[in-house]
């Protein structure tokens, strides 16, 4: 008898103990904008879109000034940042996924959500998924317990929205998609409070078209598409304190970015271009990151990262394994975040679609190629080139706008970074097309 309830005492200590353990669990939110410059917060220097929340945001953590989206469009860009590698290893590149299309991500991959729905988490996805455009692709194959959003961008035909794998808007009222992500994720915060939680809010917006509902209507200065950014900004806001008000705010990590550059509108700030090129206009976007209890309040990093970093810095935090079968290019960045410690990568490549368009370095930057939407308009890699034989290099910390290179007066560093070139132009089978314009 005595031993019976002792082995009782002992079993419930050690439930108590597990339950402990994943209350303890760290929380992770994911937000995404879409087609979001990173001119177009006031902490990027924006003074027409008011973005107090993610100013505050901000302030309350860290933001990254050289922070790299994995590709210059959606569903690459989507899914380097779910599965910490470079998109041209996922068969992602060809195009964006869509209704025309079979371009998805493989069941194969191991996506941030499902490493942690392994480990005991609840996980969820409110927005646009983006990574194909079949419901035998949809993400609760992919690591998701919970699916509230569209397939796809809302410029495409079939947009419809989804709850798990069931069509429940068809055609789908967009001017209250951002409110209605925000009602699910505040929801699934509440249901989830007791347990550890992934929470990914991919936007639909601001992609065109636009749209806003009443209650932002003309709020901005920047006309519709300031409206559509200062709504994304209230949603950050509630969300924020919804985790202070169920006290989860210590015990949980809140990153916002932009899977690439702003489009037709928006700004892309001191950067040179928009979406759709290899110029940093198009790459590099916001990157903000909030954990009072473990990032130091008022921190930011002019150290390259990247949007593949996610994914081994969420586990790190998790204390999970990242997967060892497969080439994993995302480095931990969990120093960068609490310790202001310099970028883990030597070097980062910049794709436009399976092509290494340029090299990052610290400071420097080594471009090879310029596109637009996959159009080779130039190489700089050609030596029969009469613009740049051997590449541009350009100092981002005096010339953040790509604007002089300085190839001829820094051959070494120039040519230190045609070797990691050449080195992933081999590993990724990515190589550059002669200039169609040599005449």
């Amino acid at each position: 008898m005595l031993r019976t309830k002792f082995l009782r005492i002992v079993f419930s200590l050690l439930c108590c103990s597990a339950a402990l353990g994943q209350q303890n669990k760290p929380n992770f939110i994911v937000i995404m904008a879409d087609d979001l410059g990173i001119g177009d917060l006031g902490i990027y220097g924006s003074s027409l879109i008011n973005t107090p929340n993610l100013d505050r945001m901000a302030a309350e953590g860290i933001y990254f000034e050289s922070f790299y989206a994995s590709a210059n469009v959606c569903t690459a860009s989507r899914g380097g940042l779910l599965t910490g590698r470079y998109p041209v290893r996922l068969n992602l590149v060809s195009d964006v996924a869509r209704p025309t299309n079979d371009i998805h991500l493989a069941e194969s991959e191991i996506t941030i959500a499902e490493a942690l729905q392994e480990g005991g988490y609840a996980t969820a996805i409110f927005g646009k998924w983006h990574l194909g455009s079949r419901i035998d692709w949809y993400p609760l194959r992919h690591g998701f317990d919970e699916f509230f959003g569209a397939l796809h961008s809302n410029d495409m035909p079939e947009f419809r929205l989804y709850r798990d794998d069931a069509v429940i808007e068809d055609p789908v009222d967009q001017t209250t998609l951002t409110e209605r992500y925000t009602a699910e994720s505040l929801r699934f915060i509440e249901e989830n409070q007791d347990s550890p939680f992934f929470l990914y809010i991919p936007h639909s917006f601001p992609h065109v078209p636009l749209f806003v509902s009443n209650e932002f209507e003309g709020k901005s200065q920047a006309g519709l598409y300031g409206d559509v950014v200062e709504t994304i900004d209230w949603s950050v806001g509630v969300i924020i304190e919804k985790l202070k008000e169920l006290e989860l705010d210590d015990n949980t990590l809140v990153v916002f970015t932009s899977d690439n550059g702003p489009w037709f509108e928006g700004s892309s700030g001191q950067y040179r271009d928009r979406k759709g090129s290899s110029w940093d206009g198009g790459l590099r976007v916001p990157f903000i990151a909030r954990w009072p209890s473990v990032i130091p309040a008022g921190s930011h990093s002019t150290e390259p990262a990247m949007n593949i970093d996610l994914l081994p810095t969420i586990l790190d935090f998790a204390d999970i394994t990242p997967p060892d079968d497969r080439t994993i290019d995302g480095r931990s960045i969990s120093g960068m975040l609490t310790a202001q410690q310099s970028s883990p990568h030597e070097f980062l490549y910049l794709f436009n679609r399976d092509r290494i368009a340029g090299v990052r370095m610290g400071q420097w930057k080594l471009v090879v190629e310029s596109f637009y939407r996959g159009a080779v308009l130039v190489s700089f890699d050609n030596p029969d080139s009469y613009y740049a034989p051997n590449g541009l290099l350009f100092d981002l910390e005096k010339d953040p706008s790509e604007t002089y290179s300085y190839t001829r007066e820094y051959p070494d560093i120039a040519e230190k970074l045609r070797t990691h070139l050449i080195k992933g132009q081999q590993e990724l089978n990515s190589t550059v097309l002669p200039n169609m314009w040599n005449r």
